[in-house]
């Protein structure tokens, strides 16, 4: 009887033990995402992006990092010194068709967003067309955006030398423009896409401020010398005192992830954000572009997305 009252003490004890081993909290897996110069687009979606997906899935845990940009956040990855990181389309496209360099192997997570390019001027500003711009000084973004990449293709696209036909200024930070263009120290600030930090503060300013992006004719002009651009749309009242809609050319940027992320950690990753897509939207203007159909749309090739996010995709429809 004793024998049996110990056997059974021990099983009641192993199966507590299992339980609670059962129901203890998974490990976080903690993963570094790159952004940008503080003051900038990337930094302001990153932090967003962060708070969602953490919200979402506690046993993921995103930790932003300010960086230099686009051009150091693709080394980073392929060193392996970030998991994640933010990358506009033109370094990206660079850097998978191996322009200069060899061709990258980073995947792609997700596509963020459109980004049109264009200028802001003051609204009591002389300049209206972009070839008024030329000679003048013009705050082109920070060192190492991809806001500089477009900027260079889209100038070249009309004949243009960014570095010899303007008197062009590259920003220690991003959100540095807005103030410069406001006090006259440059004629103008480039920059993209919807809900841009710098088009933001430029539009809310007192004085206001004004667009300037290609016409029909340059689009076509710039388009027929890089067709990976494409034709992009800015609605209307995307922004304070913008009452009609800016056509413009641009590309997708992107969340690269490093080559080696485990499949199982990328599908997580893919699961968790299209299954937040409408609270990242709510969070976030430019964020409503994040969904996994334009992902599909946006990537250059399907074998550039990482093989995790594919298996989720097939899953969902989306791929097949």
């Amino acid at each position: 009887m004793k024998i049996m009252m110990w056997v059974g003490a021990a099983l009641l004890i192993s199966g507590t033990a299992m339980a609670q081993q059962e129901t203890k909290p998974m490990s976080p897996t903690t993963l570094s995402l790159g952004t940008a110069t503080p003051g900038g687009g990337f930094p302001l979606y990153g932090d967003a992006f962060a708070d969602v997906m953490n919200a979402a899935d506690p046993a993921l845990q995103l930790k932003t990092q300010n960086t230099k940009g686009s051009t150091e956040n693709i080394p980073l990855l392929e060193d392996g010194k970030l998991d994640l990181a933010l990358v506009a389309g033109e370094p990206a496209y660079e850097a998978f068709k191996g322009v200069k360099r060899a061709p990258t192997k980073l995947k792609i997570l997700t596509a963020l967003y459109s980004n049109p390019g264009m200028f802001v001027v003051r609204a009591d500003s002389p300049y209206k067309t972009i070839r008024d711009l030329v000679g003048k000084p013009v705050a082109f973004g920070a060192k190492g955006s991809g806001l500089v990449f477009l900027s260079r293709y889209v100038l070249d696209g009309l004949g243009l030398d960014q570095d010899k036909d303007f008197e062009a200024v590259y920003l220690d930070r991003a959100g540095d423009g807005p103030a410069m263009v406001l006090d006259g120290r440059v004629a103008a600030l480039w920059g993209a896409g919807i809900g841009w930090p710098g088009f933001k503060a430029m539009s809310e300013s007192p004085g206001g401020a004004r667009f300037i992006a290609p016409d029909a004719a340059e689009i076509a002009q710039i388009r027929g010398k890089h067709s990976f651009l494409k034709p992009l749309l800015i609605g209307a009242n995307s922004y304070p005192n913008q009452p009609a809609p800016i056509a413009s050319v641009g590309s997708w940027s992107y969340i690269l992830v490093r080559e080696t992320l485990p499949d199982d950690v990328a599908y997580r990753l893919a699961k968790t954000l299209h299954g937040a897509e409408a609270t990242l939207g709510a969070k976030l203007a430019q964020a409503k572009e994040t969904t996994a159909s334009n992902t599909v749309a946006a990537a250059p090739e399907l074998a550039m997305i990482h093989p995790g996010v594919l298996r989720y995709f097939r899953e969902i429809g989306v791929v097949k």
